[in-house]
């Protein structure tokens, strides 16, 4: 079981929302909420593994509930924001972590493949952060919204064109709302993770070779864990992060200030 470093009733009381927590990073960031005292909503298109996941959590002693949704559709994420406030009476953290990506030569890429992605990762963020920002907003009681990133957002990433401008978007409307909706009491940010050692990233770095490779671009020498980056979030959520408002937190050993560096 996750341990956290937070007190243990610092979200008691409120409810979080999770996109793509079924799994990965999302399913660890759910965790460490609910060990905060948080009742959490996992969403995905998923009802299996929502499940599994939810039973997961519910083992270690966290409230929780699985809602399947399919982001990309506006419907549904709507009805998903309701259903959270229907059977807990209230929404007050929103993490974006629901994602879609795949490696392709950019003028290889379809426009199906570019729809994919794009409606996965910018405007599925931007329904979720409209339909919980209105729930907020209704509130009359502030909210934090956090949406995961990648560096490749301003750096730029050959062979994914489509994520890298999806991700910039939401980068752009990270910052854009944490200004306009700041008098709400709603802080908005975004957490960028390096490269995690995931059940869904392993592959990427099942050759030996390809494994030190990967982890000599980065200057800590190691990929990150899925428990710091969910620490990660757990503050950017809490009332430890008030100040912190339309921010990018970079939690990645070092990896992109580090390219462009020969070892």
């Amino acid at each position: 079981m996750a341990t956290t470093m937070l007190p243990a009733a610092t979200l008691a009381g409120q409810t979080a929302v999770i996109t793509g927590g079924g799994s990965g990073i999302g399913l660890g960031i759910a965790r460490e909420l609910g060990l905060l005292g948080a009742r959490v909503v996992l969403a995905g298109r998923k009802p299996e593994k929502l499940e599994a996941a939810r039973i997961e959590l519910e083992n270690e002693g966290i409230e929780s509930l699985a809602v399947p949704a399919d982001i990309r559709d506006s419907a549904q994420v709507d009805a998903l924001m309701e259903q959270a406030v229907k059977e807990t009476g209230r929404l007050d953290i929103l993490v974006n972590s629901a994602a879609g990506n795949f490696i392709v030569d950019s003028e290889k890429l379809s426009v199906n493949g570019w729809n994919a992605v794009v409606n996965t990762v910018l405007n599925g963020t931007f329904y979720c952060t409209r339909a919980a920002g209105l729930k907020m907003i209704d509130q009359a009681q502030g909210g934090r919204i956090l949406s995961i990133v990648a560096s490749y957002a301003w750096t730029g990433g050959p062979k994914t064109v489509h994520s890298v401008a999806a991700k910039a978007g939401v980068v752009a409307m990270t910052r854009t709302l944490a200004v306009e909706w700041a008098h709400y009491g709603i802080r908005v940010n975004a957490l960028c993770p390096g490269p995690t050692d995931t059940e869904g990233a392993r592959p990427l770095w099942a050759d030996p070779a390809e494994e030190v490779r990967l982890k000599n671009k980065i200057p800590v020498g190691r990929f990150g864990t899925v428990s710091e980056m969910a620490r990660a979030a757990s503050y950017l959520v809490s009332p430890y992060a008030d100040f912190v408002n339309g921010e990018v937190f970079v939690i990645d050993g070092g990896e992109w200030l580090g390219r462009g560096l020969t070892s």
